[in-house]
């Protein structure tokens, strides 16, 4: 049986709290804040030719509003938003974006058009969930996305400062289960030649926060090499349909604070350190989180990948059942 939810404030008081912890810095997760629901709309769209002219023709400051119904189409939006005026696209969980099927296209697809709220609708039947490139302060809160052939959310090609919060993702992964991840920030440093220039992906300082994932055929959670500085928090989280764990961590400097991870038949969570371009999976903190660990042999809670070198901290006030705590004694932090 899943943990429920958290509540949207639980959300943003654990988001807070964690925020003071990590000494985040100016431009972290900087647009609107989780759980403030929807603005009063400026168009409501009823169907997908009046959807798809929705997008290509929003302007900031533009409340979208997508009535209950099946919208099956390429849904991509370019235009930004600014901090002041940001544009929403909003609708209920009955309405519904689709795309060709687990091997079509991406469900929603915002490719440049920062400063986006996109609130409480549902994607799936398509190859991603919900993908967003080359922008910054964009909040997907609340939706629920399902049924994809891959990746639930994917956040890439220097996404920054952006909220992943209060989602419910799973049955993820059915045109490829190495490709069910739940939530990935980043992208593999061999798809860096396609996606950034043979560059790490510097998709920094996003926030992933209380959301709900599970039956994902990867992990729930995936920090790719290449990214810095972001937070996974008050997530809960069932790992038990496959993939490494609870999450899979290659990034720098990311904090896992207060998650609830259960069923995982390997280990819990894992970093991986990686000197692609770089030097990754370096200085990854884990306070209060509870790992509840289902396999036949035991594993770690938390397994660090070459610890002497990565200087990642397990706290104490982590707890783990069915296993063993971690491969590296914990600490008192801070």
């Amino acid at each position: 049986m899943r943990a429920p939810g958290r509540s949207p404030s639980a959300v943003v008081a654990v988001v807070a709290a964690t925020t003071v912890v990590a000494g985040a810095v100016p431009g972290m997760a900087r647009a609107a804040a989780p759980g403030t629901g929807c603005s009063a709309p400026t168009v409501t769209v009823d169907g997908p030719e009046r959807l798809a002219a929705a997008l290509a023709g929003a302007r900031p400051g533009d409340v979208i509003r997508i009535a209950d119904g099946t919208y099956d189409g390429n849904w991509t939006a370019t235009t930004p938003g600014t901090e002041y005026r940001p544009i929403w696209l909003c609708g209920g969980p009955k309405a519904v974006l689709t795309n060709g099927g687990h091997r079509g296209g991406h469900g929603l697809h915002l490719d440049g058009a920062s400063w986006w709220h996109v609130h409480g609708f549902s994607v799936a039947a398509a190859r991603k969930g919900v993908v967003v490139e080359r922008a910054e302060h964009v909040t997907l809160e609340g939706l629920n996305v399902h049924d994809v052939g891959e990746q639930g959310i994917h956040l890439r090609r220097h996404t920054t400062g952006s909220f992943v919060s209060g989602n419910t993702v799973y049955g993820t992964g059915h045109a490829g289960s190495q490709w069910g991840e739940g939530v990935q920030i980043g992208s593999d440093d061999v798809d860096w030649p396609v996606h950034t220039e043979g560059l790490p992906d510097r998709s920094d300082r996003n926030i992933v926060a209380g959301n709900t994932i599970h039956t994902t055929t990867a992990e729930p959670i995936a920090v790719r090499e290449g990214t810095s500085r972001g937070l996974v928090v008050g997530n809960v989280l069932d790992a038990g349909a496959g993939g490494d764990g609870c999450g899979e961590v290659k990034g720098n400097d990311w904090v896992f604070s207060h998650n609830a991870c259960t069923a995982s038949r390997t280990d819990g969570w894992r970093t991986h350190r990686t000197r692609v371009g770089g030097h990754w999976g370096l200085r990854t903190v884990f306070t209060g989180n509870e790992v509840a660990l289902a396999g036949t042999s035991p594993g770690y809670g938390f397994k660090i990948d070459a610890p002497a070198e990565v200087r990642a901290i397990v706290n104490c006030d982590n707890t783990v059942t069915g296993g063993m705590f971690a491969n590296v004694g914990c600490v008192s932090w801070p």
